[in-house]
């Protein structure tokens, strides 16, 4: 017998729903709150997982979603080229209010506030199915690349 899925889970099954995706959110007994985690409880390449990143401007206090590849690691000037200011590491309350979900379980869509600076890193599209955080540090949900950017209309750009 399946367990309902968490509040927050079930919020983010519901967001894929409202996208149309045919995408399941799952929720796994190991942990999935880092990159190699999840890879590890999934049984996938550490590069098929979707890390999702807040930043936000530093000015302007604007929020930045980049999403990217399991262990790339993000090159802040870069991004800060692409938004146009200094960007700066959100803190667990930014994160919890602008998207609704705490770090180690954040999805690429289903946020509490519209995030519209959204930057997806080129890697993921080598993949033709890549899994991301679904509201805990245990919900994943399987997709493909190309739906990843339809879903969240980032932008794809090299982040390393």
């Amino acid at each position: 017998m399946n367990m309902p899925l968490a509040k927050s889970a079930q919020s983010v099954q519901a967001a894929l729903e409202k996208k149309g995706l045919s995408a399941t959110v799952v929720e796994l007994s190991d942990s999935t709150r880092t990159a190699q985690d999840a890879a590890t409880a999934i049984n996938c390449n550490v590069a098929q997982i979707v890390k999702s990143l807040i930043f936000k401007t530093e000015k302007t206090n604007k929020p930045v979603l980049v999403l990217a590849s399991g262990p790339n690691r993000v090159n802040e000037k870069l991004i800060e080229s692409y938004v146009g200011e200094k960007i700066i590491k959100a803190d667990a309350n930014f994160v919890k209010e602008t998207t609704g979900f705490v770090i180690g379980g954040i999805p690429p869509i289903g946020h509490k506030q519209q995030i519209d600076l959204i930057f997806i890193d080129e890697d993921l599209l080598a993949f033709d199915t890549v899994w991301a955080a679904a509201g805990t540090p245990n919900a994943v949900f399987d997709v493909h690349s190309k739906d990843l950017l339809e879903m969240t209309n980032g932008k794809v750009i090299s982040i390393k």
